[in-house]
C-alpha cells in the first residue's frame, strides 16, 4: 500500500499577521473616536460650567478631530517592526 504524500504544512505567519494588521487598524478608530468623544464632551462641560455656549464646544471638538487625526497619520507613517 502506497502512502499519499502529505501536504506542506500552512504558513505560520500569514493569520497572525492579518490579525495583528487587524487590531493595530481597530485600534487607530478607537483612537479617533476617543480623541474627538473627548473633545465634544469637555467642551460641552466647560461651557456649561463657564457659559460660553458652544464656542468651547467647536475649539475643542476641533481640536479632538486635529488630534485624532495626528495620531491616525502618525500610525499609518510608523513602519511595522
Amino acid at each position: 500500500m502506497q502512502k499519499k504524500p502529505t501536504p506542506p504544512p500552512p504558513e505560520k505567519g500569514k493569520p497572525r499577521q492579518s490579525l495583528n494588521s487587524y487590531l493595530r487598524y481597530s485600534n487607530v478608530a478607537f483612537q479617533l473616536f476617543a480623541a474627538i468623544f473627548i473633545g465634544v464632551w469637555g467642551g460641552m462641560r466647560l461651557d456649561a460650567l463657564w457659559g460660553t455656549d458652544p464656542w468651547l464646544t467647536v475649539l475643542l471638538s476641533l481640536l479632538g478631530v486635529a488630534t485624532g487625526l495626528y495620531t491616525v497619520l502618525k500610525e499609518f507613517i510608523r513602519k511595522d517592526p
